[in-house]
């Protein structure tokens, strides 16, 4: 069994979160995908709606999808939700299952900043997806990745799918290219903001909730 580790602060969640879930779970045929709401993360944003509001937006969007779940793990958790002791928890529960943390190339470079970044690489394989604007080959800047240049070009040219490597840690990581649905929590929350529609952008049973509650106004 594996299970797939999708942590954010889904701010609001969008087809773009759900479909690289879904592009990765049946790529690496796991047994299902867990999302996780940050419900405080160390870096906030002036826009950042209470975790109560992304938590259930999650759960509207994740309903009828039998191999998508979600977790309150960071809601039983006072203070910072830190990603490494999430993973600690989310082993402690899964001890006999691997574990896979999906994120994107931007998300992936910022780890040497987050707390304890080395003890965070020990507790799961690492699964990186594309991400609008950003290219595999950013990833030779990260100091946990040893590659050439020419590997990472193979997936920015699509004349590659995957590329994997282990860390010292002895965990797998896999740059996963994805087919990309250039949708933005940013973009989301802007076109609210000026009164344009958000429809195929993300769930209608989200959208409905972002109506009926005013969110990001």
């Amino acid at each position: 069994m594996k299970i797939g580790i999708f942590g954010g602060t889904f701010n609001p969640i969008h087809y773009g979160h759900l479909r690289a879930a879904e592009e990765v779970r049946e790529k690496f045929d796991l047994t299902k995908v867990i999302f996780i709401p940050s419900k405080n993360p160390p870096i906030k944003t002036c826009e950042l709606l209470k975790s109560e509001h992304r938590y259930k937006m999650t759960e509207l969007a994740l309903s009828g999808n039998v191999f998508f779940e979600i977790s309150d793990i960071e809601f039983k958790r006072p203070g910072k939700s830190y990603s490494v002791q999430t993973l600690e928890e989310m082993q402690k529960i899964f001890h006999d299952i691997d574990l896979c943390f999906i994120l994107g190339i931007d998300a992936f470079l910022e780890i040497p900043t987050w707390y304890q970044p080395e003890r965070l690489l020990s507790f799961a394989d690492f699964i990186i997806i594309s991400r609008p604007s950003f290219r595999f080959v950013d990833l030779r800047s990260s100091p946990y990745m040893d590659v050439s240049r020419n590997e990472l070009e193979k997936l920015d040219k699509a004349e590659a799918e995957l590329w994997r490597t282990t860390l010292k840690s002895k965990r797998v990581v896999t740059a996963l290219r994805i087919p990309l649905l250039d949708i933005s929590a940013t973009e989301i929350r802007r076109r609210i903001r000026e009164g344009k529609s958000v429809k195929y952008l993300l769930p209608e049973s989200v959208e409905s909730y972002i109506i009926a509650n005013k969110l990001y106004k």
